[in-house]
């Protein structure tokens, strides 16, 4: 198994997700193929039970929410702690003012709360440094400012702190799998294909072997929790590209049943409706329309204390495709 390295954090504590030693700074991931996991700060994802494939995309939330752009978790033993600040405070970039606020808060050991003795070194390995990390591709996004507490301490086997909402807790790590579930392209077959007829029922479906439940595990292997984010296709929305033209449904939306969408288009079915499907109205003339199929996916989670089931927002993911539609020629005589 190859491992490809994937960024350079600050060093791990003794018992690293990834396997290091304590020193050691390389995150990385395991790669056969496709990735199917990897260290992201302390946490880690198995993306085994993911989609794949080249046309394989992220799906978008059905509401105004978003995975949230950075979080917080474990980042330094106390030896760390003090290895990462000591050269920025002799360096006095930041200012004689912060830095003398800074060591009285880690170092000295002042009297107001918030304050800590010696980088807490009387309790190494009975907990750890928590700091804010940038979830992975929102580097550019405003919320990757929100996190602005500065670094402090959780004993081992306590929850952070309760005015911190973006602390990795299982939610936070469902919704972080949630940002990383992949689902498989929607381009259906199409009956004629291709190709189509003003005025012919086109039959439209999804390869079922393709469109299953996907899933990301998220963890955190320092505090021993997980959550594992679940999708599920649901339902089939297809935009034909063209006003001029009807759906089956009326409405456009082909729900799962039987565990697929839409229906194969079989020899003696000419005559029948589809249940999934599109007619076109007028022919498509030189070009062709862009026929746009969106797949709506419920997703849920569960993960360490939770039990049951619980809701994220609906996600979906759509792609366009070519349809020519024709004029049928008829010949008088």
């Amino acid at each position: 198994m190859a491992f490809v390295a994937l960024g350079s954090p600050s060093a791990w504590a003794s018992a690293t997700p990834d396997g290091s030693r304590e020193g050691d700074t390389t995150v990385s991931a395991d790669s056969k193929g496709d990735t199917v996991s990897a260290t992201a700060g302390a946490v880690v994802f198995d993306r085994s039970k993911n989609g794949s494939g080249q046309s394989a995309g992220a799906v978008t939330s059905t509401t105004t929410w978003t995975p949230p752009a950075c979080y917080y978790a474990p980042k330094y033993t106390p030896a760390e702690l003090k290895a990462y600040l000591e050269p920025i405070w002799e360096a006095e970039s930041t200012g004689a003012q912060w830095d003398l606020e800074q060591r009285n808060k880690y170092e000295n050991g002042g009297q107001t709360a918030g304050t800590y003795k010696d980088f807490n070194k009387d309790k190494t390995g009975k907990g750890y440094w928590w700091d804010s990390y940038v979830t992975k591709g929102r580097e550019g996004d405003p919320g990757a400012l929100d996190c602005t507490k500065p670094i402090f301490w959780v004993d081992q086997g306590e929850a952070p702190p309760a005015d911190i909402p973006q602390a990795v807790t299982p939610e936070v790590l469902a919704q972080l799998a949630y940002a990383e579930i992949r689902v498989p392209s929607t381009k259906v077959q199409l009956a004629p294909q291709g190709t189509t007829k003003v005025n012919l029922p086109t039959w439209a479906w999804l390869d079922a072997a393709k469109f299953k439940p996907v899933s990301v595990t998220a963890s955190v292997p320092l505090l021993g929790i997980e959550a594992t984010t679940t999708a599920e296709p649901v339902s089939l929305r297809i935009e034909p590209g063209t006003a001029e033209a009807t759906t089956f449904p009326a409405s456009g939306v082909c729900e799962i049943r039987n565990g697929r969408i839409g229906e194969a288009y079989a020899k003696g079915k000419a005559d029948e409706t589809p249940p999934c499907g599109v007619r076109y109205l007028r022919s498509s003339g030189d070009g062709s329309y862009k026929l746009k199929a969106t797949i709506t996916w419920k997703i849920h989670w569960t993960g360490t204390g939770v039990n049951g089931e619980r809701a994220l927002p609906d996600g979906t993911f759509g792609a366009e495709q070519d349809v020519v539609v024709q004029e049928i020629q008829a010949v008088n005589r």
